[in-house]
């Protein structure tokens, strides 16, 4: 039988002293009583409440939008008034007037509790399920797996020849398997008579590390099973893996419950800093997803517990250390130090998966490069190999922080780069994760200037027939990170947007799909129920990531001193992203089209190679210590390369292979179309 999901769990908070007053959230009914003057989003991530933010409480992303109702419930023997939210404040107010947003709702994050209340947290303020993008991928893997089952017979107890049940088994193995066994756990001793005479002195153990007894099952076994693990800032995934056989029998994944602390890391570790005691309510939380997610497996492939012996996990080095219960708060500034970049082996019952896992199911944790690159950096490195190739290669796993890498079997460098999330969907005024509904595909007609697109769920175009119909069961909702990509190389291969990323109002004259917003201008990608902007701080809040991911490939370049050959995109989003518009972007080098490649989840890959081969724990051991680590916080040029890099696709670098496949628009004076920009804003505004 499945576990239940622990988000639906009923959990009532403990009210620090002073007056404090009851709060219900609807729908899932979950209350607690907290002090007057409790924020309402903080009240909600303590209750678990399905309650969205981005920004991480800073009143940005207007994600935590909630609606209070007014009335007597009795169901919840609650009396909720107006006045029991504190009143509008300046934050909510500039809000309100730059973004749309419902008479009746209130910021979650800005809005305090003043009273009983009972809030209403709507479904596009919820986060929603995501479409899990994250696969192992298929790939060579010499099976030779850390954990393996030996079938034995065991002598009988004998009265002349006395001795324990553990010392015939440890006999048997050596006589029958030459094994010598020096170490079993306390969880096989107290189960092995039992077993052994269940079995008619014929039984099934599991040996690790060739000298290890971790498990036995009477008679004959012949399942046994492992997970490769990828805990990401923003998705978790699960690969349970049949250890025999090296097949992927399935996959689950989940948004990391820790985005309701902070969309992006730095901001996470801004909460353990400003929250005493944050980092344990984190743990927490990613270590209860991450059992639901492999007792999902489990009930999916009808696997017991019993049969999952052996886990891998990978992730950034916060990541890391929040599911290892370590404070990561060194990490929040220079020199960035780890708790250990060591691999580590721990028992899954450390990591509170008891009763998910076997009693004896040990957890791997690929090493760490240094700072803010981690085992995940470590899981790419080992899956695809640079380190083997004769031509340079530029390995970038695109996330909320970009880990890089660059080199070939002569060098290898690291570093990581402060993308944010924006890459993601997240910071663009109508951004959202890749979900059913979710824009990810654009075409922008060059002389109409109208746009056409594809949505998650359905695989028309929005100008084809039938789209309306297709799409009415997800709608149009937003965009997600490979839309935002390819709209606005789009808008730049049609002129819309300068190479310095300033949306050209003179294109007015040339549809109504440019608005004036003030000083300035947004594009109508989508005229409807929600509207689908692209807004100038969209444009730079991808500036702004594709500048930091672009400089940390080009100080790594300096270093390496030789161009890059070749081009691997990694991650969730690197597999969906069109190479061709990422290059129109800059936010990868140039190179030949056709030597750059999307590998999907590597992390994930990489951490499935290590689940499977144990010799390839050694190999990236020896991977990682030949990695030399760059730390862009510290190098010079990096400031100049990211100003550079701001604009599109370079304001200096060469894009010659680029410019054998598309159409680079003329270079506009980014003075004149500030000017127009201005006095275009001003004329709409006249207007009305």
């Amino acid at each position: 039988m499945a576990d239940a999901d622990p988000t639906k769990t009923d959990t009532q908070s403990t009210a620090p002293e002073g007056k404090t007053a009851h709060v219900v959230f609807t729908p899932s009914g979950r209350s607690g009583d907290f002090a007057i003057g409790t924020p309402i989003l903080q009240a909600a991530r303590h209750l678990g409440v399905d309650l969205d933010s981005v920004c991480g409480g800073r009143g940005i992303c207007g994600r935590c939008q909630v609606t209070p109702s007014v009335g007597d419930f009795s169901k919840f023997q609650i009396k909720s008034k107006a006045e029991n939210i504190s009143p509008m404040n300046a934050v909510e107010e500039r809000y309100r007037s730059k973004r749309t947003m419902k008479a009746d709702r209130r910021l979650g994050c800005s809005s305090t509790i003043q009273g009983d209340l009972v809030i209403d947290i709507p479904a596009d303020s919820q986060v929603h399920k995501q479409v899990v993008r994250k696969r192992a991928e298929v790939r060579s893997i010499e099976i030779n797996p850390v954990v393996r089952l030996h079938y034995v017979e065991v002598e009988e107890p004998d009265m002349h020849h006395p001795s324990g049940d553990l010392e015939r088994l440890e006999q048997a193995l050596l006589q029958q398997w030459g094994l010598t066994v020096d170490q079993a756990d306390l969880s096989v001793i107290q189960i092995l008579q039992k077993a052994l005479r269940k079995g008619e002195w014929k039984i099934t153990a599991a040996i690790r590390n060739e000298h290890e007894l971790i498990y036995v099952w009477p008679g004959f076994h012949d399942r046994i099973f492992g997970c490769a693990i990828d805990v990401g800032s923003t998705t978790m995934s699960v690969h349970l893996t049949d250890l025999q056989s090296g097949d992927v029998v399935t996959s689950v994944g989940a948004m990391n419950p820790q985005i309701r602390f902070g969309e992006d890391l730095m901001s996470r570790v801004s909460y353990v800093m400003m929250n005493p005691g944050g980092e344990v309510e984190m743990t927490k939380a990613v270590r209860e997803s991450l059992g639901y997610l492999i007792g999902q497996a489990a009930v999916e492939a009808k696997v017991h517990p019993t049969e999952i012996l052996e886990l891998v996990m990978v992730g950034n080095p916060i990541m890391h250390h929040l599911l290892l219960g370590i404070d990561p708060t060194e990490l929040g500034w220079a020199p960035f130090a780890l708790a250990t970049n060591q691999s580590l082996e721990v028992l899954a019952s450390e990591l509170d998966l008891k009763g998910k896992t076997n009693p004896g199911a040990r957890v791997y944790f690929l090493p760490c490069v240094a700072g803010h690159v981690g085992a995940d950096a470590a899981g790419v490195a080992l899956a695809e190999g640079p380190q083997l190739r004769d031509e340079v290669t530029l390995v970038v796993d695109v996330g909320t922080n970009a880990e890089i890498i660059l080199g070939n079997k002569d060098r290898l460098l690291a570093c990581s780069s402060p993308t944010g999330p924006a890459l993601e969907g997240a910071q663009i005024s109508s951004g959202q994760r890749a979900a059913p509904g979710a824009i990810e595909r654009v075409r922008i007609d060059p002389e109409t200037l109208e746009p056409r697109f594809k949505v998650i769920g359905s695989d028309l175009w929005s100008n084809d027939p039938g789209f309306a119909e297709a799409s009415k069961k997800t709608g149009v909702t937003g965009i997600c990170g490979s839309g935002i990509i390819e709209v606005l190389a789009e808008m730049f291969l049609a002129g819309l947007i300068t190479e310095d990323g300033i949306i050209d109002g003179s294109t007015a004259s040339r549809t109504d799909r440019i608005l004036g917003e003030g000083r300035t201008f947004s594009y109508v990608l989508h005229r409807g129920e929600p509207e689908i902007r692209v807004t100038q701080a969209d444009v730079r809040a991808i500036q702004l990531a594709k500048g930091a991911l672009y400089a940390g490939a080009q100080l790594l370049i300096d270093k390496l001193g030789k161009p890059v050959e070749r081009i691997v995109l990694a991650g969730a989003f690197g597999s969906h992203i069109d190479a061709k518009y990422a290059m129109v972007l800059g936010l990868i080098p140039d190179c030949p089209l056709d030597m750059v490649a999307s590998v999907g989840n590597a992390a994930g890959t990489g951490a499935r190679i290590a689940l499977l081969n144990r010799h390839s724990r050694d190999e990236i051991k020896q991977i990682v210590a030949g990695i030399e680590k760059i730390e862009t916080a510290v190098e010079p040029r990096f400031q100049e390369h990211f100003v550079g890099a701001m604009a599109f696709p370079h304001k200096t670098a060469p894009f010659p292979n680029l410019e054998k496949i598309v159409t680079l628009p003329p270079k506009k004076s980014a003075q004149s179309t500030h000017d127009d920009g201005q006095a275009g804003g001003r004329r709409r505004r006249r207007r009305g």
